[in-house]
């Protein structure tokens, strides 16, 4: 078994000054993060290691790999701060952007890391991704890395600060989206490693057959918009029987042999604006080119290559199998990664709803469920019921998370949107109010420095459920706090 432990061989990296995806690179709809743009959008991009073990449910199994993670204290009250973790998601994690987590860590005189995902960007322990090197990649795995990496660098800080004994800082988990359930799951299981919990877009319940993704996004786009993205999936279909190379060719995916997957491609342009808090980039034109009798179909081939591919980078690439299939570690690796978490424990699959769909019916359960058998072999199944059985779904039964989404986020039925005293959660509501909007502003990506939300359509709103963030942020870190020097 060919392997990249051998970075366990490497001296400990010296901690210096160095959070999901946040997943920082172009993530798509299916795989529900959101991108990153310009590098100047970072706090810090300085790269440290940690020596993490492979796999922390076997009592023989001692080999280790090196996790990427990253560290920013210019904020840090070096007293008594508290440490804020931002955990990295399905994809590379570049750095620690400048988003409105920074907003918090200077209110809190907080320091931030930042630990990327086990198998994402650079932290992969083996050298190739074929199947049976997969079988540590879970987030029953990703909690355990995060549990030994707050240990970790709390023991480093206390050193690099000169403390004598064990101290320990107040710490509070972050996330959003996969990596937001994470956060949550966190507090779950590890409630005396961190404070709190902020639930960012959290996809905190596995779904099968995630029918509510499609229904979300035609609730989105609204009356006017819905009825013209039904028509041009259905002239997109058509297209592919009478000419399928030239249909395409033009959205620039000839390399897509299985027409599913093309459809794949078409429903998830669609979805992009949506999602990420620019839903006129989609609906105005098209609208306005069933008014004038245009035809639809270029249009909104139109609205792929300027926006989608343009200013996200969409690719045909990430729904070819071709490319699935290849195990080589490269840039684009997550695309592979993430369906094996998903054709493992968690599906999310975005089927067509019954009635009313706006993406085509061959986007069913058998095609998920094809594609995960022609990537991963005939024993891979996605055990959802299991994974819901051990975190609770949307019953998670824990204490002291926030939970926070965007009103037209598709994924915000995967979430927590009931409320208690212990597990607040809130609505962001607003026209281009996606996903993550709380820690990103509007729209969610390209990024927003400091996740402003002068361009949300409702301000107010944002502003309102971030405020809401901060007190109970404050509440329980003082709670922490009280507990912490009751214990000393």
């Amino acid at each position: 078994m060919t392997t990249a432990i051998g970075y366990a061989l490497l001296t400990t990296f010296t901690v210096l000054l160095s959070y999901t995806s946040l997943s920082h690179g172009l993530l798509q709809p299916r795989r529900i993060s959101h991108g990153l743009s310009a590098s100047g959008k970072y706090l810090t991009r300085d790269e440290l290691w940690f020596n993490q073990t492979l796999d922390h449910f076997s009592p023989y199994d001692h080999r280790k790999f090196g996790q990427r993670y990253y560290e920013y204290l210019d904020h840090l009250r070096v007293s008594d701060g508290p440490i804020f973790l931002m955990i990295c998601g399905e994809g590379p994690c570049n750095g620690i952007p400048n988003d409105y987590l920074s907003v918090l860590a200077k209110k809190f005189e907080a320091g931030v890391v930042s630990l990327e995902h086990r198998y994402y960007g650079k932290s992969s322990p083996f050298n190739s991704l074929a199947t049976e090197n997969l079988k540590y990649l879970s987030s029953k795995q990703a909690l355990s890395d995060l549990a030994a990496f707050r240990e970790y660098y709390q023991d480093s800080l206390n050193v690099k600060l000169n403390r004598s004994g064990k101290v320990d800082n107040p710490w509070f988990f972050f996330g959003a989206s996969y990596s937001g359930a994470l956060s949550a799951w966190f507090r779950l299981k590890f409630p005396h490693l961190t404070c709190g919990s902020l639930a960012s877009s959290a996809v905190v319940r596995a779904v099968y057959e995630y029918f509510e993704y499609d229904q979300q996004i035609g609730e989105s786009v609204g009356p006017e918009c819905k009825p013209v993205l039904q028509e041009i999936n259905k002239l997109v279909e058509l297209g592919l029987k009478v000419n399928n190379k030239a249909m395409k060719a033009l959205f620039n995916a000839t390399e897509l042999d299985v027409d599913a997957d093309f459809l794949y491609l078409i429903a998830d342009a669609q979805v992009v604006a949506v999602q990420y808090g620019n839903p006129d980039k989609l609906c105005v034109p098209l609208v306005e080119a069933k008014k004038n009798g245009s035809d639809l179909v270029e249009a909104y081939a139109k609205y792929v290559r300027e926006y989608c591919v343009e200013v996200f980078g969409l690719s045909s690439k990430t729904y070819s199998r071709k490319h699935l299939l290849d195990t080589r570690i490269t840039p684009e690796s997550a695309d592979r990664l993430w369906w094996f978490q998903t054709c493992t424990e968690v599906a999310y699959f975005q089927v067509a709803p019954a009635n009313d769909s706006i993406r085509s019916h061959q986007i069913n359960t058998e095609y998920h469920l094809d594609l995960c058998k022609s990537l991963f072999g005939k024993g891979v199944y996605p055990e959802v019921d299991a994974t819901n059985l051990y975190y609770g779904g949307d019953k998670i039964a824990a204490t002291k998370i926030v939970f926070t989404n965007g009103s037209q986020d598709p994924w915000r039925h995967a979430s927590k949107q009931t409320s208690s005293p212990d597990l607040p959660s809130y609505i962001v509501n607003c026209h281009n109010c996606g996903h993550g909007s709380d820690l990103r502003g509007c729209p969610q990506s390209p990024m927003i420095i400091e996740g402003d939300s002068k361009n949300c359509s409702s301000p107010d709103a944002v502003n309102k459920v971030r405020q809401h963030i901060i007190e109970h942020i404050d509440l329980w870190l003082s709670e922490c706090r009280g507990v912490l020097r009751s214990s000393m």
